[in-house]
């Protein structure tokens, strides 16, 4: 019975760049276009974000013109357009720059983690930071470019418990690629054990 293949550094394998770089290209795509599609056919005319219009603004949300949300599914979800200047779930409104700054701060943490702590194996590992960084970059994106974020997913509108609303926040795809990244990194720490590639098994002895 041969060994199974050994493991080598992420860095050095083709498959493991593969895996990440096709997450990260589909899924900033599909966020960056689920955004503009949004914008432009949610509301009974397209809205078109201006950047010098959102600094401009005391509060971008009153940009967006009154129109009716479109309900997909009543009760689970509707789509609702909202220029957001925080970050997930709205926190920190004004404060662009600095998330900004942490975003950037947290793809280059997602690259180094991709390079030191995961081999070619870590396929899990791969994916999730995949949809971490396009998460992160697609609303980077639209922070440099529009001063603001783009949401428009309203999942359980209306729907309260003891009088509060169960999820009164509006957010995008890129939200829900951080979050499934998040959770799929912990599902693959949870699942496995910290191991030395190969390369530096060899290198070591």
């Amino acid at each position: 019975m041969t060994d199974p293949a050994p493991s080598v550094s992420a860095v050095r394998s083709k498959r493991s760049w593969a895996i990440l770089l096709i997450v990260l290209v589909f899924g900033l795509v599909f966020d960056l276009w689920s955004k503009d599609y949004a914008f432009k056919h949610v509301g009974e005319y397209p809205v078109v974000v201006e950047r010098e219009e959102v600094l401009k603004a005391s509060d971008p949300r009153n940009l967006v013109p009154p129109y009716r949300p479109v309900v997909v599914i009543p009760k689970v979800l509707n789509f609702t357009l909202v220029l957001n200047q925080g970050a997930v779930f709205g926190m920190g409104a004004g404060k662009r720059w600095l998330f900004i700054t942490f975003t950037g701060g947290a793809i280059l943490l997602g690259i180094w983690m991709f390079a030191a702590w995961t081999t070619s194996k870590d396929w899990i590992a791969h994916i999730s930071l995949g949809l971490l960084l396009s998460g992160g970059l697609g609303n980077l994106y639209d922070r440099l470019v529009y001063a603001c974020v783009r949401d428009f997913i309203h999942p359980l509108p209306g729907v309260e418990i003891g009088g509060w609303e169960v999820w009164p926040y509006v957010s995008n795809v890129a939200d829900a690629l951080l979050i499934i990244g998040i959770i799929g990194l912990m599902w693959h720490l949870w699942r496995s054990e910290p191991t030395k590639p190969a390369d530096e098994t060899e290198t070591a002895g």
